[in-house]
């Protein structure tokens, strides 16, 4: 090439340097109006290329059934986020971004429903859920072990109004009266036992019960499902049960008239091989003494 054509030739390949320059960065760039879940950052060195957020039905995999997926429909606000890698040289496996996922989850109390590990020709699939913010949150990660030019990964993140039940204070004496005890769910977030929002408005009908019936003597007993250890389930039931009779003497009640008692998973009134089934093993009876 002669010294002409080089000189012409340079600017050229550094325009062209500068143009790869800025597609690279842009390409790193969220989507427009994109953002992570509040619940979940995304894995480090990943950016947003497509974010969808609406009120849908998102299926989610609970178990295997003869070597494929069982899923579960899980309907209430979704979040569903494609995520790329920046850099081809430094993106992680599908299985880092799985455990990443899996141990984020875990940390705020979640727990692991089901997990496919990738294989040839299959990036892996987990799912999660936790109970956070008198939600329950359910999360689906796929990673895409063919996306080009780098790898990628697709999230679901869909929040479901746990079950509540705020039963009046006439209603709860009329099924101790009837039955002798009454179910509630009174929400708390995964291994704890502090009182959410929710739980004190419950307890405060527990009270006026108690306070309009002076003779009813009352056993709070918690219950929950088989989700960890037998040991671990009972411990936690009793101290969910201390906390309301706590709040329910806080609340006025001589503390002479109850009494607080745990019995983990001993009890289940629901199939806990089932969400629907463990949601409804996870309660607080009121039993009349």
């Amino acid at each position: 090439m002669s010294l002409l054509a080089r000189r012409l030739f340079r600017p050229f390949l550094l325009a062209f340097g500068a143009l790869a320059l800025a597609s690279a960065a842009l390409a790193a760039e969220d989507a427009r109006g994109a953002k992570d879940h509040p619940l979940l950052t995304r894995y480090p060195g990943s950016h947003i290329v497509e974010y969808e957020k609406n009120y849908n039905s998102v299926e989610f995999a609970t178990g295997t059934a003869n070597g494929e997926p069982k899923r579960k429909a899980v309907e209430g606000d979704a979040t569903v986020l494609t995520y790329f890698h920046n850099d081809v040289d430094k993106q992680p496996s599908a299985l880092q971004v799985i455990r990443n996922y899996q141990n984020a989850v875990k940390a705020i109390g979640g727990e692991v429903v089901y997990e496919r590990l990738p294989r040839d020709g299959d990036g892996g699939e987990t799912t999660l859920r936790v109970a956070t913010g008198g939600k329950e949150v359910w999360v689906r990660l796929e990673p895409g072990i063919f996306s080009a030019p780098t790898q990628s990964y697709k999230l679901w993140v869909v929040e479901v109004a746990a079950m509540q039940q705020v039963v009046t204070a006439n209603k709860l004496l009329d099924e101790l009266n009837r039955n002798g005890f009454i179910a509630l769910y009174i929400p708390f977030d995964t291994g704890k036992w502090d009182l959410k929002p929710e739980g004190k408005a419950a307890v405060a009908e527990i009270v006026a019960a108690l306070k309009s019936s002076s003779a009813l003597r009352i056993s709070i007993e918690g219950h929950t499902d088989n989700v960890g250890t037998a040991a671990a389930n009972k411990a936690l039931s009793e101290k969910r049960a201390q906390s309301v009779m706590a709040a329910v003497v806080a609340g006025g009640v001589d503390a002479k008239r109850l009494a607080a008692a745990g019995f983990g998973q001993e009890k289940p009134i629901a199939d806990n091989r089932s969400e629907e089934g463990r949601a409804k093993n996870r309660r607080v009876e009121l039993v009349k003494k």
